[in-house]
């Protein structure tokens, strides 16, 4: 695959008050989407220390992604769009497409793709 990609890093301090100043994990952005990824373990090497790579196998499940991915698509949907948590697994139940990212290295990881559609005209 060949593509064009452009990375924006927003500093911490410089989104106090925003929306997406809450967010603490990498989100991916589209013309028509905003896609989120839940993994096993996200951040396996601070959590099995110097056995990491090996450890992430014995443990790692798409369960566990999908409660990541879930538990984030549930978080951005209340601090970036001000939904209640009903509003948020209520619109999550019927409208966010969940997929598996990977499984290759041991770190299972499930996609949430929310498109930007549902919220044209308003304004948050």
């Amino acid at each position: 695959m060949t593509g064009t990609f452009e990375v924006t890093l927003h500093k911490k301090a410089e989104l106090a008050g925003k929306p997406f100043a809450d967010v603490t994990y990498p989100l991916i952005e589209t013309p028509t989407e905003w896609v989120l990824t839940g993994f096993s373990h996200p951040n396996y090497l601070a959590e099995f220390g110097a056995q990491g790579q090996s450890e992430v196998y014995a443990t790692s499940s798409l369960d566990l992604a999908m409660k990541d991915a879930f538990r984030k698509m549930r978080r951005f949907l209340m601090t970036t769009r001000g939904l209640t948590e009903d509003e948020a697994i209520a619109l999550m139940s019927a409208a966010v497409d969940f997929g598996v990212t990977q499984v290759v290295d041991g770190n299972w990881g499930v996609h949430a793709i929310l498109s930007k559609r549902l919220f044209a005209g308003t304004s948050r």
